[in-house]
């Protein structure tokens, strides 16, 4: 039985530690690439459905367009229909606007990642 010395112990543990490091490393940019995969087909199939969506209000815009040109001029109707889409507009604007003033960024990671240099630090009993 051979007796190996503590650094080459160590040598060894920093060896396995540093193996078993870069095999997480490619597990996880194995499984990022597999969950981008994923979220590139939903984004293509909410593509999709935004398409399909826009032509549904599209064509009721213009059958509602149609309906009241039934009682006025096509062109009153046309204004009407494009007023309220201009309304539609500006609330959903405001509305984002609103929302977007309340985001206020990663306030607490900063803050733990703050921390992190003084839990480093060590404590000589104070």
């Amino acid at each position: 039985m051979s007796q190996q010395s503590f650094g080459e112990l160590m040598g060894e543990v920093a060896s396995d530690l540093s193996a078993l490091l870069r095999q997480e490393v490619e597990l996880a940019k194995a499984e990022l690439r597999q969950e981008a995969t994923k979220a590139g087909k939903a984004g293509a199939m909410y593509a999709g459905a935004a398409m399909a969506a826009f032509m549904v209000l599209l064509f009721l815009s213009i059958a509602l367009w149609w309906g009241l040109s039934n009682v006025m001029d096509g062109g009153w109707s046309a204004l009407i229909v494009a007023g309220i889409w201009a309304i539609t507009a500006v609330v959903l604007l405001a509305s984002a606007h609103s929302r977007m003033r309340r985001i206020r960024g990663l306030a607490q990671t900063t803050e733990t990642v703050e921390e992190i240099p003084l839990a480093m630090k060590p404590d000589l009993g104070e």
